[in-house]
């Protein structure tokens, strides 16, 4: 055989073989772990699934999901998302312009469309969106589902989703500096005086009042940026209470989401905070006397996902301006 061929083919061989190297490299996982993530991505249901290469082809069905995808550099993959996905990037205008496919809304996925693009591995959530994993695994997709109920789950959620794309130190390093800003805000609050009693108000009608209980992940928010949720003892996630409940308990601090209404619902559902203070019998609530009534995000409060640790430092500096 011809040694200048020899020669050739060992240096293209060799080249295949540096390129798969740096690849992996650069995914952050050598060959054995990312096999080894792949088969034991356990969501947050408990069950399995088993992929056989990174996705190509990805879709969220939740806006906590893309934004994950996104902050682990993942988004790339990302081809349909909700209609109500809207961070980090405006996707209503993608899709207009037919950069990106919408799937439907958060409680009414279009199977269909989900079909049509052919995903390898899709994102969704629980509750409402239970009957539409179970058809979506049916039908033979790969569904993972996040669905974490604490700060701790929500950091398992990027570190799965950075096993299954291939963004392991990725994931990690936005884990490590979420942990580390959170930890920041939590040792300098613990040095605040007291904590102010807070009132996260999730809905209000003349008929309905909701807002969070202990298992509702804002209650965990409230507590790491040095706050009590007036509601902290209930066990409920989210509940219905009433306007005597809350002006007994007085808080110092009233919370009002704002811009919700992509999610769906019918918010605002306050017009102004003088709105909320000319609520009957409101005006003897600590909170109201002192004008101690705030609007948050509403999106980064409710939504699992990496900018918990932006809301819990916005959060921190209502409670303890002092500090902050």
């Amino acid at each position: 055989m011809n040694t200048k061929y020899i020669i050739a083919t060992v240096a293209v061989i060799v080249l295949i073989a540096s390129a798969a190297f740096i690849y992996i490299y650069y995914q952050g996982q050598t060959p054995d772990e990312g096999l080894e993530a792949l088969q034991n991505l356990v969501d947050d249901h408990g069950d399995k699934t088993i992929l056989t290469a990174y996705p190509e082809r990805i879709v969220s069905l939740a806006p906590s999901a893309t934004e994950i995808l996104y902050a682990v550099n993942a988004g790339d993959k990302v081809v349909g998302v909700t209609e109500y996905c809207d961070y980090p990037y405006n996707f209503t205008v993608w899709i207009e312009k037919g950069n990106m496919t919408s799937v439907g809304g958060f409680r009414d996925i279009n199977v269909e469309v989900v079909a049509s693009l052919n995903p390898d591995l899709i994102l969704a959530t629980g509750g409402v969106q239970q009957d539409i994993v179970d058809s979506l695994r049916d039908l033979g997709y790969q569904v993972i589902v996040l669905d974490p109920k604490n700060i701790d789950g929500v950091f398992r959620n990027i570190e799965l989703v950075g096993n299954a794309t291939g963004k392991r130190d990725s994931a990690t390093e936005l884990v490590n500096d979420m942990t580390s800003r959170i930890d920041a805000v939590a040792n300098k609050v613990a040095d605040a005086t007291s904590k102010p009693k807070v009132y996260y108000e999730v809905w209000f009608s003349e008929q309905s009042i909701w807002s969070v209980g202990a298992e509702g992940f804002e209650t965990e928010l409230i507590a790491k940026a040095g706050g009590i949720n007036i509601f902290e003892n209930d066990s409920l996630e989210h509940f219905q209470t009433d306007s005597e409940v809350i002006i007994s308990k007085n808080p110092e601090i009233i919370l009002l989401p704002v811009g919700m209404e992509t999610t769906g619902s019918e918010l605002p559902f306050w017009k102004s905070f003088d709105d909320v203070k000319s609520r009957p019998a409101w005006d003897s609530i600590n909170a109201v006397q002192n004008d101690q009534l705030y609007q948050i995000d509403g999106n980064a409060i409710e939504r699992a996902g990496p900018r918990i640790a932006d809301m819990i430092e916005t959060l921190a500096a209502i409670f303890h301006p002092e500090l902050f």
